[in-house]
């Protein structure tokens, strides 16, 4: 039962009654009283003719409401739920279901309750909900096409031209699912189970042991090798949404908006505002309470996009020809906001190079800035510009995505014929095209964007862009390559680079839905969240065991086990972040830690940390900070890897707490030093102020097979 106050009037809802949950404002009150502010703070319960429209104080209260609703919802609904995409509308028999009065309640602003009639339920065609809480809704397709992570919405590119996309919803899969990074945000796509999972990163390739250790030291005595994934330690626990990567150092942003960087040190390209070199994810304490949405690593620069549309940059201007924005050529060595053209624009997403930076606002235009001795800028010139200037021979089309390589770019445009009035998205490429990698089978540089005239058929969705290739994914999932193939990057061993190359072999089955380029590799995520690697295998980047280059795509089996939600490329090693999922009993034969069969005497028992199941052996221990436990006072069984990591963290807060860590540089997170605050603690904390949710039912729904206690 969820009970509310308007004034003085107690009123009551029971949750068996309600069919279905939408988040932010979709419905017709919130569509005729819009409250676009509020957008991420917004969620309706949809119950017979009516709906409850309500709007949270804030991100962290939606999401815990969010996620305790829909857990307390599904008991008594047999579907699972699924998060509509900003272009699939409410079906026809929702709409004509939902007609009559409807209730717009502010419980938290003390509002009346607003009765006004339904005029129908359908989305608003604009609204793109991706990061549903996280976000102001912004129009045009580009946002429909976003997907996981992630890296959310932004390109990376490391030393030598690494560059990562995300993209769009799989053709055969309508639905969203919950993604790894917030429990209410549509950057991915599948199934409700994803809902509210945390988020495992694992990496593999070069010098990758001293990001991936959890042991103090030099970060040059930890540097080594690694061949296969291996999961990312860290000394916090962190809620993990998206991750990007560099030549030789890394950002992670979090589901609160936090973003924590690592790694070697040059030119202040970590924001931390000192030199030195980092070995454990580290706060950007300056970037605090400003709400991150995503970041893009350059060579010697680093960017980061607020979900209010802002662009942080920060790392050596001087070395990058004013690559920072600024208007100057000096090194930044904490986050600064742009300025200037930028000003009064809401930024989508952003791709860096090692010399220069693509930016793309949410109206479709596109603005470069850095170096542009090869005219990769696109400005029709080969000068440096310290300011960012829109290219403008793309005005009038709608940029959707932008991806920069070491000295050339590319872009995916809509382009709209006269004679069929749908917009078909073509791309563009410019810059240096000395070994073939803007697709116009000649070698020589371009100053402005040309489209590629050998591929005006297919509509494109993905780019990305390797240190001298050129990765092109279409609507329909085909993945063309051009440029350099000196290390089999091209997928075709037959293939010159001259032309753009249909990608075959392996994955011709196989719907893609993200790309990502290191700078001679490149790694594809597929709609079954299987990841294939090829190209220059040397440290071990490809994953596969060895360090042989690969001149077809090959699959990653070392993650044949793990749900992959995203893949992000460094300069020369790669990174896939994976759902932390809860594993039910019932699909588990054997111990997730010894792997031995269940069986009548070995029980089969979930850790209250991590949700996967043990054996007994494997999990004897109890902890109070277990983050899946449905009571923060009593210890709950979890598993000795966890107990582990838990009792770390208790350590270092006391630590913290006793003053023997002062004198740390930057502020640590409260959610990320404290396992208590997590989205169980919060929906606690909601439980015993917000409206009187019955908390018994609340418990049960996070239990699992063994309420061991």
């Amino acid at each position: 039962m969820l009970i509310w106050y308007t004034g003085k009037v107690e009123k009551q809802l029971s949750l068996n009654q309600v069919s279905k949950i939408l988040p932010g404002q979709r419905t017709a009150i919130f569509q005729r009283y819009p409250r676009p502010d509020k957008e991420f703070q917004s969620f309706s319960l949809i119950y017979g003719h009516r709906s409850l429209d309500l709007i949270c104080k804030d991100k962290d209260e939606a999401e815990a409401w969010f996620v305790g609703l829909k857990a307390l919802i599904s008991r008594w609904n047999c579907e699972r739920w699924v998060i509509e995409t900003k272009d699939a509308k409410i079906s026809d028999t929702t709409a004509k279901n939902i007609e009559g009065d409807s209730q717009l309640a502010f419980p938290f602003y003390g509002s009346d309750t607003i009765k006004k009639d339904f005029q129908n339920a359908d989305a608003h065609e604009g609204n793109g909900f991706g990061n549903i809480f996280s976000d102001v809704i912004c129009t045009g397709q580009d946002r429909c096409r976003i997907s996981a992570g992630s890296i959310s919405n932004s390109s990376s590119l490391s030393s030598g031209g690494a560059d990562t996309s995300s993209g769009r919803a799989s053709a055969v899969d309508n639905s969203v699912r919950v993604s790894y990074s917030s429990a209410v945000s549509s950057s991915s796509y599948g199934s409700g189970d994803d809902f509210d999972s945390l988020g495992d990163v694992l990496i593999w390739g070069k010098g990758v042991g001293a990001y991936a250790s959890n042991t103090s030291g030099n970060l040059h005595d930890l540097r080594s090798d690694t061949f296969s994934p291996k999961a990312l330690e860290s000394t916090f626990l962190l809620d993990i949404r998206s991750i990007a990567c560099g030549s030789e150092h890394l950002v992670l942003v979090t589901r609160q908006g936090e973003i924590y960087s690592w790694g070697e040190e040059s030119g202040g390209r970590l924001g931390h505002g000192v030199d030195a070199d980092v070995c454990h994810p580290k706060l950007i304490s300056v970037l605090s309470g400003i709400n991150i949405e995503s970041a893009a690593y350059g060579e010697f620069h680093t960017c980061a996009v607020s979900f209010c549309g802002d662009l942080y940059t920060w790392g050596d201007g001087t070395h990058c020809s004013g690559v920072l924005g600024h208007g100057n050529d000096t090194s930044h060595w904490i986050p600064k906001k742009v300025y200037g053209p930028l000003e009064g624009l809401r930024i989508s997403s952003v791709s860096c190079g090692p010399w220069h930076t693509a930016i793309v606002t949410s109206l479709g235009q596109l603005f470069t800035l850095g170096d542009g001795i090869f005219g990769a800028l696109g400005h029709g010139d080969r000068l440096n510009t310290n300011i960012p200037r829109e290219v403008g021979s793309l005005k009038g089309m709608r940029v959707l995505r932008a991806a920069c390589g070491a000295w050339h770019t590319a872009a995916i445009a809509e382009v709209v014929d006269f004679l069929d009035p749908a917009a078909a998205a073509k791309l563009f490429t410019w810059g240096d095209g000395d070994k073939g990698q803007l697709g116009h089978a000649d070698r020589e540089a371009r100053l402005v964007p040309a489209c590629v005239v050998s591929l005006l058929e297919p509509s494109f969705c993905l780019v990305a862009c390797g240190h001298d290739t050129t990765v092109a994914l279409t609507t329909s999932g085909q993945l063309y390559t051009m440029g350099s193939n000196a290390f089999g990057q091209l997928g075709n061993p037959k293939s010159d680079g001259k032309l753009p190359t249909v990608v075959g072999g392996i994955i011709s089955s196989s719907f893609i839905e993200e790309i990502a380029c290191g700078s001679h590799h490149i790694s594809v995520l597929t709609s079954k969240a299987e990841v294939y690697t090829w190209g220059r295998g040397e440290n071990g980047r490809l994953g596969h065991g060895d360090s042989v280059d690969r001149n077809t795509p090959t699959l990653v089996e070392a993650l044949n086990d793990k749900h992959v939600k995203s893949v992000v490329c460094g300069a020369d090693f790669t990174a896939a972040l994976c759902l932390h999922k809860c594993a039910s009993g019932l699909d588990q034969s054997a111990c997730s830690a010894c792997h031995l069969q269940f069986s009548f005497r070995r029980k089969r028992h979930n850790c209250y940390n991590c949700g996967l199941v043990f054996c007994k052996a494997c999990s004897s221990r109890k902890s109070t900070k277990a983050s899946l436990a449905p009571n923060s006072f009593n210890p709950y069984r979890v598993c000795d890897e966890c107990y582990t990591k838990l009792c770390t963290v208790v350590d270092v807060k006391n630590l913290k707490n006793s003053g023997l860590l002062e004198g740390n540089p930057h502020q640590l997170s409260r959610e990320a030093t404290d396992p208590d605050k997590s989205l169980r603690s919060r929906l606690s904390k909601l439980l015993t102020c917000g409206p009187m949710l019955n908390t018994h039912r609340v418990t049960a729904s996070f239990l699992y097979l063994t309420p061991d206690t």
